[in-house]
Formats: structure tokens, C-alpha cells, sequence
């Protein structure tokens, strides 16, 4: 195939391909005509690499950093570990890459680069649940059948060293200075939106972990904290591009239309910024989705266990309340 495919072909496949995983994309808004139809800028940041894989006859290859930890917050979770949310998610991810094989042969193979040990201790998760977690998702994609998918962790960059350490040399060989990312979130939309999505996280998780401290002395903390988010996290994204330069790049988060990262839904969330890890998930008689637990409780949702374990959470029709779709604010 490498020696007969000529350019014109592979960019007609290219194309088809990122078309289809462009269905699933998640974008910072939603008012452009790229929302639905990707236009030649949309695709133009991956279509080379996605002619690379199909000029050799070889699965096309993506990174994703996700999956780090469960969020520490009692009020969006059910717990430290793994739940019907992740399972759901990895699910849509083998069959992504399931589906792209019936458009092309070789089909696709994806990393999850999980980036749980880049900062934990920021977003107050320890080293010991950030280790569960990631042993419970290996064994998730064990149970699922996951041929696709792989995980890569900080740990398997840097050997004998301490958490600790593996952090700061992260850090050191590839983070910018804090004043950077703080002049990026100052004068560019794209930045100060995943400012305000972190912040906002960080916000809502710290009120509830330090209920001793005052809303305005936990805000200005979290600022700082959400600036070393972003920090730690482009460092993070800097290793895997050396690591994997070839491969496309997708991103749990919400993307521009034009971005050199595709932003990527994994299962249906109420806003765009959305996760397994930051929230519950129930299941309405038709399809999963991510919500608040403490907004789940309050409505009366029922919760199921499974192997031992809080899973999901159902909703009956017969409920007096239908559940409401409320989009979060953000922090102010």
C-alpha cells in the first residue's frame, strides 16, 4: 500500500478520517459552521500525520492525557476509584478506534498519557489513590477488551526516582516560567478559558476540603494552583510531543475550531468541560451521563453498586422531578 498510495489518496483518506472523529469534538463554542462542518483549517494542523500513518500502512496513532484521579470532592464524586464514567468513556475510545478500522484497514491505536502524578498533590489527590486509580483503569481496559488502547505514566518516563523528584525533573527540563503562563492567560482567550475551567475545579473542591478558610482566601489560592495546573500540564504535553511526535493529539478539554490539539467528547457531560473524574454518572433509560453526585442525591437518583463497589447511579421516569440540565458558572 505504501508503495501505490500516492497523495491525493491518502489526503482523501486523511480526510474521511478526521471527519469522522471530528463528530465527537469538543470545542470552547459551538457558533461557527466549523461546529458541523470542519472546514480545510480544521483539518490542516493533523492532516499530514494522518497521511504519515496511511502512506505507511500503519494504524494511525493518537495521545490523549486523561484519566488522571478522581477528584477528592465528596460533593462530585462517589470516591477515589474508577467508576461506570471512565468505564463508559474507555469504551467510546476502543470503539473509535474500532470504527476508524472500517474506514481504514490498519485502523488506530491510542495512549492514554495519564497525567494524574504531574499534579496531584495540587489538586489534593496523594501518590497512593493516583496509583489505585491507575491500576483500576489498566484493569477496566483489561475487562472491556481495550486491544486499542495503552496507558502511559510519568512513572514510566522516570525511573528510580521519588514521586517527588520525578515531578520536579518534569518540571525543570520542560515546564515554562509561571510569569509566561500568566501572560498567556492575560492576553489570549484560548488560555484564560482553561484558566477559568481549572479555577473553577480547583474552587469548588478546596471550599469543601478546607471549609475552615474563607471563599475569597480559597479563590486567590486556587489561582495560584491553577497556574501551576497549566504549568505542569504543558510540560507534560511538551514530553509526550518528544516522546510521540508523530501521533495526533487529542485533549479531554475544549478546544478553538483551529486548534493543533482535537478536543474530544468521551461520553455525554452538561458542559463542555466535563469529566468522568469530576463527576458522577447516571443513567436515564437510554444513555449515560456526567453529573454532580450531591445534584444526582438530591433528586432522588438511585445508586448501584457493583463487585462491592459505588458505580452509577439510575433515574427512574417515575421520579416526581426529571433531571434538569443546568449549565455550571463559572467561578467569578
Amino acid at each position: 500500500m505504501a508503495q501505490t498510495m500516492n497523495l491525493t489518496q491518502s489526503k482523501m483518506i486523511g480526510e474521511q478520517l478526521l471527519k469522522h472523529l471530528f463528530r465527537y469534538r469538543r470545542l470552547l463554542s459551538d457558533t461557527n459552521t466549523c461546529t458541523h462542518q470542519p472546514c480545510p483549517i480544521c483539518l490542516a494542523p493533523h492532516l499530514q500525520k494522518v497521511q504519515f500513518f496511511i502512506e505507511h500502512n500503519e494504524p494511525l496513532h493518537f495521545i490523549l492525557p486523561a484519566f488522571p484521579a478522581k477528584s477528592p470532592n465528596p460533593q462530585k464524586v462517589l470516591g477515589p476509584m474508577p467508576d461506570m464514567g471512565e468505564r463508559v468513556a474507555l469504551q467510546f475510545l476502543q470503539s473509535l478506534c474500532d470504527r476508524i478500522r472500517e474506514i481504514y484497514a490498519p485502523g488506530a491505536k491510542l495512549t492514554i498519557c495519564s497525567d494524574g502524578r504531574v499534579f496531584n498533590e495540587l489538586v489534593a489527590v496523594s501518590d497512593e489513590n493516583v496509583t489505585l486509580y491507575s491500576q483500576r483503569i489498566q484493569a477496566l481496559l483489561n475487562e472491556i477488551k481495550a486491544d486499542a488502547i495503552d496507558v502511559f505514566n510519568l512513572e514510566d518516563m522516570y525511573t528510580e526516582m521519588s514521586f517527588d523528584e520525578m515531578r520536579k525533573t518534569l518540571i525543570e527540563l520542560y515546564a515554562q516560567p509561571i510569569e509566561t503562563i500568566q501572560k498567556s492567560v492575560k492576553n489570549e482567550e484560548q488560555y484564560r478559558q482553561m484558566f477559568n475551567g481549572i479555577h473553577r475545579f480547583l474552587f469548588e473542591d478546596y471550599l469543601v476540603l478546607e471549609p475552615h478558610k474563607s471563599r475569597n482566601k480559597i479563590r486567590v489560592e486556587c489561582k495560584a494552583r491553577a497556574y501551576e495546573v497549566i504549568q505542569r500540564s504543558h510540560a507534560w504535553s511538551a514530553l509526550i510531543a518528544k516522546l510521540y511526535p508523530k501521533s495526533l493529539r487529542l485533549s479531554i478539554h475544549p478546544q478553538p475550531y483551529h486548534s493543533e490539539k482535537i478536543g474530544i467528547h468521551t461520553i455525554k457531560t452538561l458542559d463542555r468541560w466535563g469529566t468522568p473524574w469530576h463527576n458522577a454518572t447516571v443513567f436515564d433509560g437510554e444513555k449515560f451521563m456526567l453529573m454532580k453526585r450531591s445534584y444526582l442525591e438530591s433528586m432522588g437518583a438511585s445508586l448501584v453498586w457493583h463487585n462491592g463497589h459505588p458505580s452509577h447511579y439510575v433515574w427512574s421516569e417515575q421520579k416526581s422531578q426529571p433531571l434538569v440540565t443546568v449549565a455550571y458558572q463559572e467561578v467569578k
